[in-house]
């Protein structure tokens, strides 16, 4: 049977296949120059890729320094114009227009009274069941995130791999993150992984994904959203984190925090000890998470905030979507959308979401026939049901030398819910 959709996708596949194959031939060609430069690491005629980068960064980076001496920051360059020649596009299913443009066009005909305010481009990257279902999400945001830098912001797109203009694939920014670890961003962090995560089905979350933007330069934060009974389980001593600041008055907490999974996931063996103070928190029926909310509507609505009053049913805002986390999965803040009830009643916020486990095409039919697709990307309060969520997001500019450093350790602000 004649299917024109998947003839569209094996010749864009092919397209791909063509790419990869310039690239390795350029990879090898850089690799010929690079033993030959009196300045580099020379590696033997049996090096690949691995080689290059070495089975454990760290230890790579060490025997580096030690035949180098000073020229230790020239083979750090070296490995990243290889990664940079190296790096493969990451396939998606590209929507005509845009899918942002599609939820625009949906949002702006609803008949309620209603306001919406929403990032730009958006490219919505799902999770391939061959590739990386079930521990893939974070870096599926991360690449959502990325789409919108790279189309949105010009300085992002100088800084980020390479200058390249792409989004790459989850490989690639395994080696990105790995090279990010090494430049001694977020150390604390990449000892969880052992300094390697390249070829890793290990899950990431919001830590990772601001050391990988903070090492372009970037600044990325971090904001924790919890209650302070769940907060004593999640951050505990055995979790090693370090509180820095804590302000009772705006019920802000300021501490260091890192991965595997950000370290404020909720440990399911030390909660069944727990259980008497989780069920309380429960039964709160979440209304603590309408801090969460409005912080994500002050995020999207600050520089926003004179046209709020123009009657507009959607704003296009300059800000970058955000890495929602929350234990278990993660997901992509593309906007948020208020209703203002009849009789004086409270407004009623309802969040944006993409989510990698989501198909593009059901979200780009449903957008397109304007039918179901509220199901799929709108989130009320009512749905925040752990007691423990993560934000990050990325300020505009880019870090000078010194604030480069100060970067490099990864912190948060908690607010308590």
């Amino acid at each position: 049977m004649f299917d024109p959709l998947r003839d569209k996708y094996r010749h864009a596949n092919n397209h791909f296949e063509e790419e990869e194959l310039a690239r390795d031939m350029e990879l090898a060609q850089h690799i010929a120059l690079a033993s030959t430069s009196p300045h580099t690491f020379t590696m033997d005629n049996d090096s690949s890729f691995e080689s290059f980068f070495g089975e454990d960064p760290k230890t790579s980076a060490s025997i580096c320094n030690a035949k180098m001496s000073d020229h230790g920051e020239v083979f750090m360059q070296e490995k990243i114009s290889c990664l940079v020649s190296l790096q493969i596009r990451s396939s998606f299913h590209k929507v005509e227009g845009g899918l942002m443009a599609l939820l625009r066009r949906c949002l702006e005909l609803e008949t309620e009274n209603s306001t919406s305010i929403i990032s730009g481009h958006v490219d919505h990257f799902q999770s391939v069941e061959s590739e990386d279902t079930g521990w893939g999400c974070g870096w599926r945001n991360i690449q959502m995130l990325c789409s919108n830098l790279l189309m949105q912001r010009q300085e992002a797109r100088e800084l980020m791999f390479g200058g390249s203009g792409f989004v790459p694939d989850i490989p690639s920014l395994q080696r990105w993150l790995e090279i990010a670890w090494e430049r001694d961003f977020d150390m604390l962090g990449s000892n969880s992984f052992n300094y390697k995560i390249y070829g890793s089905t290990k899950w990431i979350g919001a830590t990772e994904c601001a050391t990988l933007f903070r090492s372009f330069g970037l600044r990325a934060r971090i904001v924790d959203f919890g209650n302070k009974e769940i907060e004593s389980l999640c951050y505990g001593a055995n979790r090693g984190t370090k509180k820095v600041e804590i302000n009772s008055r705006d019920k802000k907490k300021v501490k260091q925090v890192y991965g595997p999974m950000d370290k404020f996931l909720l440990d399911s063996d030390r909660l069944t000890k727990e259980d008497n103070k989780l069920n309380k928190y429960m039964t709160r029926k979440m209304k603590g998470h309408q801090v969460l909310i409005d912080w994500v509507w002050n995020y999207f609505a600050e520089k926003n905030l004179n046209r709020l009053g123009s009657h507009q049913r959607v704003i296009v805002s300059d800000k970058t979507p955000l890495y929602f986390q929350h234990n278990g999965h993660s997901r992509t803040i593309v906007g948020i959308q208020v209703k203002q009830p009849l009789h004086g009643r409270p407004k009623q916020y309802t969040l944006l979401i993409l989510d990698p486990g989501h198909r593009t095409e059901a979200l780009e039919r449903s957008l397109n026939e304007n039918l179901g697709w509220q199901k799929l990307i709108k989130r009320g309060v009512h749905t925040l049901k752990k007691p423990q969520y993560q934000l990050c997001y990325i300020d505009p500019g880019v870090a000078d030398s010194k604030e480069m450093e100060q970067l490099k350790t990864i912190d948060s602000i908690y607010f308590e819910s």
